[in-house]
């Protein structure tokens, strides 16, 4: 099983017709970008599928980072006699190797170029004219700020950089940006990715570490909150110390509506992801949210466009980490609510927009209690108050 191995340049020379690429990662990671031409099936239906699919050709696996494809391949091995392999370093080994060949292909800045023109141009209406309209909006941006873009790896914030940049290019007022990059722990490969993204897009990042992932490591109960808060509190620290008055996140539009709906389905409450809040624990520290407005297929059709391809999540302890969210919730939980939100679309197109709005038209006389400062208040308190009206 020595052979089990085998890197993207070696398969690149078989015959297309002699294998098949398998994409065994959850159907949330696959969102995040999938090698061009690999068929998806996740891990647990392998099993069931592999012959149907397979059909004679060799089968070469691959996962976040070749753990678990490496372990599938030798078990297909073993029981079905299939000739199976592991891609080298798994999606994201395919990353910095496609990274390397775009740095060999890259001439006078061409690729960057490119980038930013189609957020100018062919992007314009969907990303662009939506930060800026968010940012209106929500006053999210003011002279003479400071703001730390923070940036994961992905391409939510990968985007957020490119799209303050061009805000900045158009400079109606003066603010200054930091393109800021904590590292928690990240594997050697997952750091490289980022930081050679943030190279072939011309985005001047800031890079600092912590120990984040050391000191979750032992935590056995929601530890991925915990992560998320630990990374928040040391963006703030951080930014703060560069002089920042504002930090700012990539969450999207996607992320309200699912964050809603997640918290009325399993937390019996109605609240929302603001597009910007004041830090409780950092004095005059803000944290503002400006691609509120901007779809989640918007980013990726951009993404795809330009052929760039981001980490999903680089935390080391799994192989596809995919719990990392800053309300503590699960992926399953939140895949759960995504797909709910795609079925209630097929009969009421609607049903995004609806959910936005519905935080925003709240009729407080309907409404039987609600909380505020942390203190709860019963519509019994104003009710004889408002007897005939």
């Amino acid at each position: 099983m020595n052979d089990i191995n085998v890197k993207y340049s070696e398969i690149k020379g078989w015959d297309k017709d002699s294998y098949v690429l398998l994409d065994i990662r959850d159907e949330s990671s696959v969102g995040y970008g999938i090698i061009p031409g690999a068929v998806h099936i996740p891990e647990d239906k392998i099993d069931e599928k592999i012959d149907e699919v397979s059909s004679g050709r060799k089968v070469v696996i691959y996962c976040t980072r070749g753990v678990f494809s490496a372990e599938c391949a030798g078990r297909l091995r073993e029981q079905k006699q299939i000739e199976a392999y592991s891609l080298e370093g798994g999606y994201t080994g395919w990353i910095l190797e496609n990274i390397k060949i775009e740095e060999e292909k890259e001439e006078n800045g061409s690729r960057k170029d490119d980038i930013e023109k189609s957020i100018r141009k062919k992007f314009h209406k969907q990303l662009f004219s939506k930060f800026a309209k968010a940012i209106n909006t929500y006053e999210l941006v003011k002279e003479h700020d400071k703001i730390a873009v923070c940036i994961s790896g992905g391409k939510d914030s990968m985007l957020m950089a490119k799209l303050f940049q061009e805000l900045k290019r158009h400079n109606k007022f003066e603010f200054e940006l930091v393109f800021l990059v904590m590292d928690p722990g990240y594997s050697e490969a997952n750091r490289k990715v980022i930081e050679n993204n943030a190279k072939l897009m011309d985005i001047p990042i800031t890079v600092f570490d912590s120990t984040i992932f050391d000191a979750v490591y032992e935590i056995e109960k929601s530890p991925c909150y915990l992560c998320a808060r630990m990374r928040r509190g040391y963006l703030y620290n951080k930014a703060k110390e560069l002089g920042c008055n504002k930090i700012a996140l990539g969450h999207h539009y996607d992320d309200v509506i699912e964050t809603i709906l997640m918290g009325m389905l399993y937390g019996g409450q109605v609240q929302t992801m603001m597009p910007k809040l004041h830090s409780q624990n950092f004095e005059g520290m803000e944290l503002i949210r400006p691609m509120y407005l901007i779809r989640e297929d918007d980013i990726k059709h951009w993404r795809d466009y330009n052929n760039l391809h981001f980490i999903q999540c680089a935390c080391r302890f799994t192989d596809t980490c995919t719990t990392c969210r800053t309300d503590g919730s699960s992926v399953s939980k939140r895949m759960e609510i995504k797909n709910l939100i795609a079925e209630l679309k097929k009969t009421n197109p609607f049903i995004e927009s609806n959910i936005f709005k519905s935080v925003e038209n709240v009729n407080l006389k309907t409404i039987v209690a609600y909380k505020k400062d942390g203190i709860k208040h019963s519509f019994l308190e104003t009710y004889d108050e408002n007897e005939g009206n």
